[in-house]
């Protein structure tokens, strides 16, 4: 067999092996749940990636959405070009011994690739997307590896085969035809294959993907004291975010503990249970945005959950696991306040699954990241925890500062000085963390003077409040208005120069308002 030969099958075998192995991929996660590297892979990488960077790239790549789609594309073409590079080595190989038994082809393309991406993707092979544990989910994950590297370990050394079996003898001297015809064979029946197979199952992963509600907002006139489930806000990293199976859920309790403690739902949901109205902000909610929305939680305090595990000396913080593999954490002290919950219930209802289904933390007065869905574990930790963003470089202030925004009118509006001087309705929300809000004031001079505004949802102490003013212009011309509040402590909302957009954002939002 010629060099060029082999280089030739060994390249095309391998890619077409890529593209059957991506199919079982795509295949274990979409019945089983089982979670790998299409998507783990991106989990793992982007914790190497500063906050800015990652700011900056999904900037490039027009946000977040498209960034999971590029991560996971990316990825498909990289097995596949890793898988036509193996051919080509599979292909040298067997050019210069006459048998390459699978114990060799094995090592090579099975063991090998397996070990490598298991040391790699370690700290997230506890991912499964049906709810396993993570002890078991890593066992099914490495499972599911194997079966991938088995599958795309056959597919090669079939398909080389196939492409360089001889066919027929000339004077006692095997000969073998050029191989166009069974290229052209083979490669038409992998393309079907991954065509038929694995997008029919990419459809289907893409219909229950993120993308249709990865950043909902909830803002404008819509919004009212207690936000509908199906309008509250969402962020999640996951491309496909988690189905799980109650079932097959349990809530680990673990770590710096004299007990270990593990509960079934039915288990959890039958501790005393607390209702609780409590607001959640995500981190990166712009002044003017509405990634914020307040819910009723029903659950579990989580301090009940330590104390039955009893924390060991040197416990400083949780850090707590999704199903997801993502992570996170705050201090013991914390969790032991009696609003931090593990929440089964949200605004009467069972958990959807974009907000954690079965059962998610509530940890009032620190950011959206905090508040952890798909809660597995519960690990009781020391002092240097940190969790998926603080790895990031997020932080290291996560407590929400006081905050207030304008819901209308909208920036730019025009009002006919008629109509104005009977009234323009000026309302919208703030929200000062677990601190609560006991005043809101408006300014229509750019901050020059101030004037109270009615406080028509109130809310507690853990929620947002709802504002209004109802505005009279003295006449025709541009307004900027601007809206702060003071929190149930007293402290007034201020712009902080020095604080760093990863603890979140401060300042003030302002509007235009044109009155003609």
């Amino acid at each position: 067999m010629s060099r060029g030969r082999a280089i030739g099958a060994g390249f095309l075998s391998g890619a077409i092996a890529g593209l059957v192995m991506t199919v079982v991929m795509l295949l274990l996660a979409w019945l089983f749940g089982v979670a790998t590297p299409l998507a783990i892979f991106g989990d793992r990488l982007s914790v190497f990636i500063p906050a800015d960077a990652f700011l900056s790239l999904m900037g490039r790549v027009g946000g977040y959405n498209h960034m999971k789609q590029l991560g996971v594309g990316s990825v498909i073409l990289g097995q596949i070009l890793v898988g036509a590079l193996g051919g080509i080595v599979y292909g040298l190989i067997a050019r210069r011994r006459r048998h390459v038994g699978f114990i060799f082809s094995g090592v090579i393309f099975i063991l090998l690739p397996l070990a490598a991406v298991a040391i790699f993707l370690w700290p997230v092979l506890g991912t499964h997307y049906f709810g396993l544990p993570i002890g078991r989910a890593t066992v099914v994950t490495l499972l599911g590896l194997t079966t991938a590297f088995v599958f795309f370990e056959r597919s090669l050394v079939l398909g080389f085969r196939f492409l360089t079996r001889p066919t027929m003898r000339i004077n006692e001297q095997e000969f073998s035809p050029p191989m166009g015809r069974r290229a052209l064979l083979f490669g038409g029946l992998g393309i079907l294959f991954a065509g038929g197979g694995g997008a029919g199952i990419l459809r289907a992963l893409y219909r229950l993907a993120t993308f249709s509600y990865d950043g909902l907002q909830y803002k404008g006139r819509i919004v009212q004291g207690i936000t509908p489930n199906d309008q509250f806000y969402c962020v999640t990293k996951n491309v496909v975010d988690p189905r799980v199976d109650a079932s097959l859920w349990r809530l680990e309790v673990s770590g710096l503990v004299k007990t270990r403690q593990t509960y079934h739902l039915d288990r959890l949901k039958s501790l005393p249970a607390i209702t609780q109205e409590t607001t959640l902000m995500c981190i990166s909610n712009g002044l003017d945005a509405g990634l914020m929305s307040n819910a009723l939680w029903k659950g579990v305090p989580m301090g009940m959950l330590l104390n039955a595990a009893t924390p060991l000396p040197g416990a400083a913080k949780v850090r707590l696991h999704g199903v997801d593999n993502y992570t996170d954490t705050f201090p013991l002290e914390k969790a032991m306040d009696p609003t931090t919950l593990v929440v089964y219930e949200m605004n009467g209802e069972p958990l959807a699954h974009r907000h954690g289904f079965p059962a998610r933390v509530i940890v009032p007065g620190y950011f959206g990241e905090k508040h952890v869905k798909w809660i597995t574990r519960i690990e009781v930790a020391d002092a240097d925890a940190k969790g998926f963003y603080e790895t990031q470089g997020w932080g290291p202030d996560f407590i929400v500062p006081t905050r207030s925004r304008f819901d209308q009118p909208d920036h730019e509006s025009t009002f006919q000085l008629e109509l104005a001087s009977k009234g323009i309705l000026v309302s919208g929300v703030a929200f000062g963390g677990d601190r609560g809000i006991t005043r809101v004031e408006v300014s229509f001079d750019d901050g020059a003077s101030w004037e109270e505004a009615k406080l028509d949802y109130p809310g507690t102490k853990l929620t947002w409040a709802l504002w209004s003013y109802n505005w009279r212009p003295e006449g025709a011309d541009d307004y900027t208005l601007v809206v702060r509040a003071t929190d149930g402590e007293g402290e007034v909302q201020e712009w902080d120069e020095e604080r760093p957009f990863k603890s979140g954002t401060t300042g003030f939002h302002k509007i235009t308002v044109h009155v003609a």
